[in-house]
């Protein structure tokens, strides 16, 4: 059976591989600041998208994306801004997309809040 990191990057790598897919670029994947993680930095255009990843296996504890909750949320953000701080991009536009994997199916969230 599959370590929950396992199978945290197994959903990653199908998030990236959909994302890559629709022309993003990839700048960034498991960009660590003082507050947390970001899974995916990513450009869309002009853009950049910060993306958090959530795999369900099953139904049981609900919904992948029901997971990102207001906390989560302002800790990603809050991530976010020392990113864009960090690489000199505070005047770009942002986003914050959610991909949601549950079991073979890949859902994508933009500007999911």
């Amino acid at each position: 059976m599959a370590s929950r990191r396992e199978l945290g990057k197994a959903g990653e790598d199908l998030a990236l591989s959909h994302l890559l897919s629709l022309g993003y670029t990839l700048l960034e994947r498991n960009y660590r600041g003082r507050r947390g993680e970001i899974d995916l930095v990513l450009r869309d255009g002009e853009t950049v998208v910060f993306v958090e990843v959530k795999r369900r296996t099953s139904g049981a504890f609900g919904l992948p994306e029901e997971a990102v909750d207001g906390r989560k949320q302002r800790r990603i953000a809050a991530v976010a801004a020392g990113y864009l701080a960090r690489h000199g991009l505070a005047d770009r536009p942002c986003r914050f997309d959610v991909v949601a994997v549950q079991g073979g199916e890949v859902r994508h969230l933009i500007g999911a809040f």
